[in-house]
């Protein structure tokens, strides 16, 4: 009987697991995961469980008897150390000891950790990352009125961090050494949406400028300001734990190297989720994406193709964020110098919009802000190769769907 390891209990090792016993496979899954805590989903952690709206139960995959039930054998607070290529085997360590287990296939589901500051006082218990239940457990706890909030790095998770800080009554303050906020995600106009929203907050933005020293009360900035600090808060990117491919001889860069079946250099191994650096045919390039849908999707596609079944990985990049009362679903990759034009559907002051970003008249990204059930349509602009009017984009009387 055919035994499939999947190294990683992430959203994407989860759903990798349900997916082949969807798909009728009977041999062993043996899903090994470095937390301590079953499976759970990220987006949470900057949302609802950290606004203390949602329940810890509600950022869990599946039910506590779930993997019993269908026969995977989950085993928590593992961390596989190596991968014995010559044997078939990775190499794990965990409350029982180290071990060794054999594997026909090979699932890397191995997430990505925090990117971490290094300066004097950079090791301070009030320096908090946001990665785990257990560092959003630990922000929540923070976060109380009156606290003064440094946050470090104005992306998706400092600025979630940042409205939940707010909505708790602390004093924030963003460093950030781009020129604006969201910048690498959304380039420099959308990402000004965004920050007016935290400034109408009482936000205060330091842009250009970085932490490069933490003591009690205060950070000092790379221009010299001194800000009020009780907490310093930690959100400037994540990196792809891939040191255990690399160790092991698989090709990586940025992530572990896939094609478009999620299949890595090494025969019978796979990756999915944060970790996988896969070709797109859709992009016609590399991507490495760190939002929920690429694991919520990868996993299962990353089972099928385990199970021999023809697999071309090519979803539109997809995520979603919620602060204050702005809601978004944003579809594709608006980085700065990928588009050339953006075109509003609707006024962006007003917060409730629908922004295209083109490039020579092709729609390559768009993003719905508090505008509902338009997505697929967006997704659909997307894989469309031809060019759109733009007056077609911007006139709310043309359904998307006629475009």
């Amino acid at each position: 009987m055919p035994t499939f390891v999947i190294a990683g209990a992430s959203l994407a090792g989860a759903k990798a697991a349900e997916m082949l016993r969807d798909e009728g496979f009977d041999g062993e899954i043996v899903l090994l995961g470095a937390e301590t805590e079953r499976p759970y989903e990220r987006p949470p952690l900057s949302k609802g469980y950290l606004l203390g709206n949602d329940e810890l139960d509600s950022v869990y995959v599946h039910p506590e008897g779930w993997y019993a039930e269908h026969g995977v054998d989950l085993r928590t607070g593992v961390t596989v150390t190596a991968i014995d290529l010559a044997v078939s085997a990775v190499v794990t360590s965990g409350p029982e000891g180290t071990g060794t287990q054999h594997y026909d296939k090979l699932l890397l589901a191995t997430g990505a950790s925090p990117r971490r500051l290094d300066f004097p006082g950079s090791d301070r218990p009030e320096v908090l990352y946001l990665r785990t239940v257990a560092d959003s457990q630990r922000l929540r706890a923070a976060f109380q009125p009156g606290t003064r909030v440094v946050v470090s790095g104005a992306g998706w998770i400092g600025l979630e961090t940042t409205a939940a800080a707010r909505s708790a009554g602390c004093e924030v303050t963003v460093l950030e050494p781009r020129p604006g906020a969201l910048h690498d995600q959304l380039g420099p106009e959308l990402g000004a949406v965004f920050a007016d929203l935290h400034r109408s907050h009482g936000v205060q933005f330091r842009f250009g400028e970085w932490a490069v020293e933490f003591g009690p009360g205060l950070v000092i900035t790379s221009g010299g300001a001194e800000v009020p600090a009780d907490v310093l808060v930690v959100g400037i990117g994540a990196a792809p734990n891939d040191a255990l491919a690399a160790a092991a001889g698989l090709e990586v860069g940025n992530g572990v190297l896939t094609d478009a079946s999620l299949r890595t250099s090494g025969e019978n191994i796979f990756a999915a989720g944060d970790v996988a650096n896969s070709y797109h045919p859709l992009l016609g390039r590399r991507v490495r994406v760190e939002h929920w849908a690429n694991a919520l999707n990868g996993g299962p596609a990353a089972a099928r193709s385990m199970l021999g079944q023809p697999v071309e990985y090519d979803p539109v990049p997809y995520f979603y964020s919620d602060q204050y009362d702005l809601g978004m679903e944003c579809a594709g990759l608006p980085s700065p110098g990928s588009y050339d034009q953006i075109v509003y559907r609707g006024d962006p002051a007003s917060l409730e919009f629908i922004a295209f970003w083109l490039n020579r008249g092709r729609v390559i990204a768009g993003m719905n802000v508090n505008v509902w059930d338009v997505n697929d349509d967006i997704q659909s602009l997307i894989r469309s190769p031809r060019p759109i009017d733009p007056t077609f984009l911007a006139n709310p009387d043309i359904p998307l769907p006629d475009l």
